[in-house]
């Protein structure tokens, strides 16, 4: 086993941001596999007094194993930021779909779909006793 580091991946586009930080694509040099990683800046953690935080995610992004949920694939740490490499979902976030595909909203079928592996996800996160928001 090797250590992790920064180095072990390609760091690529912005996926998103949050209140601690950003979330970006990468990919581990060795094997080419994709996923995203959620940079926690240091500062903005201790500002917010969200060290627990930061660790109660870490930890529960370990137990979590669905394919409807993403779950911890690497963890490291570098000077300013803490790193949780997540599995990747293709096919962007909710919200783009709904106000960037077409006209606003979904149709009755589609609705139907997201619902229910939304469902599969809150599911499997009750299983595991994680309650979410």
């Amino acid at each position: 086993r090797q250590s992790i580091t920064k180095d072990t991946f390609r760091q690529y586009r912005i996926l998103g941001k949050g209140g601690f930080g950003e979330v970006c694509a990468c990919q581990v040099r060795a094997t080419g596999k994709m996923y995203a990683c959620k940079k926690l800046e240091k500062k903005r953690i201790k500002k917010r007094k969200g060290e627990a935080m930061a660790l109660n995610e870490k930890q529960i992004l370990e137990k979590v194993n669905s394919r409807f949920v993403v779950s911890l694939a690497y963890a490291y740490e570098t000077k300013d930021a803490l790193c949780l490499v997540l599995t990747i979902m293709n096919g962007g976030d909710l919200k783009f779909h709904i106000y960037n595909m077409g006209n606003p909203g979904f149709e009755d079928e589609r609705v139907v779909f997201y619902a229910a592996e939304i469902c599969c996800g809150l599911q499997h996160l009750h299983q595991e006793g994680i309650v979410y928001r």
